[in-house]
């Protein structure tokens, strides 16, 4: 893994709060314990077709999937013209991620959950400048 990117599980409810961990690995019992802590039971989710996400529906989750390999990216399953099964959010915010990590060159995994982190929370924060500013320091007093 050291010469390796190592994998990134990122969760974002549309509309609402993203979440990044950096894995050890990826297998399912390394994201269950993630999806079950942040996911509320019940909750539609949207994936790609890649198979580690195959139990979704089995730990108590809806499950739709696109499949990327069939050129797949949005789909509209109820016809009225609005695609609701799609991964567009997470695929934007990766891009985000990618162009946000490049000007740091060559990050550590040690400290890439930190920045992880910091881009989730500000994300989250959706909020730039001095309100960013205030909600950091916010949240480091608190």
């Amino acid at each position: 893994m050291e010469k390796d990117k190592p994998p990134v599980l990122g969760l974002i409810q549309r509309g609402g709060q993203l979440v990044m961990r950096m894995l050890p690995n990826v297998q399912q019992r390394t994201i269950q314990p993630i999806i079950a802590a942040m996911v509320a039971p019940g909750s539609q989710v949207y994936t790609d077709e890649y198979d580690i996400y195959a139990r979704l529906e089995a730990w108590g989750y809806g499950h739709q999937t696109v499949c990327h390999a069939h050129g797949e990216y949005a789909r509209d399953d109820d016809g009225d013209g609005f695609c609701e099964v799609h991964v567009n959010t997470m695929e934007g915010v990766w891009s985000l991620l990618r162009s946000w990590l490049r000007p740091h060159r060559g990050i550590s995994q040690e400290k890439l959950p930190l920045y992880l982190a910091f881009f989730a929370f500000v994300h989250n924060a959706r909020r730039r400048g001095r309100a960013l500013l205030k909600q950091l320091i916010a949240a480091l007093v608190a």
